[in-house]
């Protein structure tokens, strides 16, 4: 049985941002045509108005100041308000491969060795842009992988569940074992939701988990531990699928994107992620204390700083505990590893750090490192 390392990563960030006050011209565009539309039904209170958003709401309710995305035009068209990506043929790299695939590339380049020594890749994300064949089989055939790969989706959790598989694959005996987390989340996004729709940008990254008898010396992460975690929850559905791609216009269509219960999830995650990451912690004979840097999800700067001050028993430093949020935005699985990937590089051989993820399930996962 062997020990795990991360021995790389990789990030990919579309070249499109999309602002807050971009955002919000074009939510309050909408609103506007919508109240003066059904202005009849609104004065006679058969239709509730619209509220409209601002930069203060959205940089207050979450952190987010920026996103990137793959595509900005229908973003900003009050009359689209979704990504407008086109399909492609079959016989072409699917977007989502795409992206993975850049990801991959700089993850494998910065590993220094063959894509050949990867012996299985896992494609880890909120959504798949299609059931079948996985997209992580098409990654691997990118990339000139042997072996087998498979997609996971545990939402926002999926690049931690992806780690502890990943880590399970090695001490079977495999060499290497390629994770990658493209995420479209602008696809799955109510642009015509007031509460949610800063939330989410577009992103991809990938993380090599290699044989700690095959990593370079010096090079790369122990895995000290993986923990996960899910308990049953609505707080957070989306509802699109093969079963109700057929259903008239409007019936449901709301709930086939992400909604959430925010304030639900605040209230509920929160202690049980912190409780979680001190358990786990305490498993290892770890004091939370003396860690050097936390890497957690991005979903809500409340709630990381929140977690951050339970884990680390006080007020955290902006480089104890990583924030993202206001470049990416909430990327979904890929939020830890972002951070964890732009924020690495001052650790001093022996020093721990946590990767940490949460989201829709509930699903959360912890993976403790140690700098080689």
């Amino acid at each position: 049985m062997s020990n795990a390392v991360i021995a790389a990563t990789g990030l990919y960030t579309p070249q499109e941002t999309l602002s807050n006050a971009e955002l919000v011209e074009t939510f309050n565009a909408y609103v506007e045509r919508f109240n003066a539309a059904n202005a009849a039904a609104i004065e006679a209170g058969e239709v509730q108005a619209l509220a409209p958003s601002s930069v203060e709401f959205i940089e207050k309710a979450s952190g987010i100041k920026s996103r990137h995305v793959m595509n900005k035009t229908g973003l900003v068209d009050p009359d689209v308000m979704r990504p407008v990506i086109p399909e492609r043929p079959n016989d072409e790299l699917s977007i989502m491969a795409e992206i993975g695939v850049a990801a991959a590339r700089q993850a494998i380049e910065a590993w220094g060795k063959p894509a050949s020594r990867i012996d299985a890749v896992i494609c880890a994300a909120s959504n798949m842009q299609r059931a079948y064949p996985a997209m992580a089989i098409e990654v691997q055939q990118a990339l000139g992988i042997d072996g087998f790969a498979f997609d996971m989706n545990v939402a926002c959790s999926s690049a931690t569940f992806g780690v502890k598989t990943a880590a399970d694959y090695i001490a079977a005996g495999a060499r290497a074992v390629l994770m990658v987390n493209p995420e479209i989340t602008s696809g799955h996004l109510n642009f015509r939701d007031r509460d949610s729709h800063f939330i989410f940008g577009d992103v991809a990254t990938a993380v090599i988990v290699e044989a700690a008898d095959q990593a370079t010396p010096g090079q790369g992460w122990d895995i000290l531990g993986t923990r996960l975690k899910t308990v049953f929850s609505n707080n957070i559905r989306n509802n699109f699928g093969f079963l109700n791609r057929a259903a008239p216009e409007g019936v449901g269509k709301a709930d086939k994107l992400f909604v959430q219960e925010g304030r639900k999830v605040f209230r509920e995650v929160v202690p049980m992620v912190a409780e979680m990451i001190l358990a786990h912690a305490a498993d290892l004979g770890l004091d939370t204390t003396g860690l050097k840097r936390l890497w957690l999800h991005q979903a809500n700067v409340n709630m990381n700083e929140l977690i951050g001050k339970r884990v680390l028993g006080r007020e955290p430093t902006p480089q104890e505990n990583v924030i993202i949020l206001d470049e990416y935005a909430n990327t979904s699985s890929a939020g830890s590893i972002i951070a964890f990937h732009t924020a690495n590089g001052d650790f001093a051989p022996g020093e721990i750090g946590l990767i940490c993820s949460f989201g829709a399930g509930y699903s959360a996962g912890t993976v403790f490192v140690k700098k080689r």
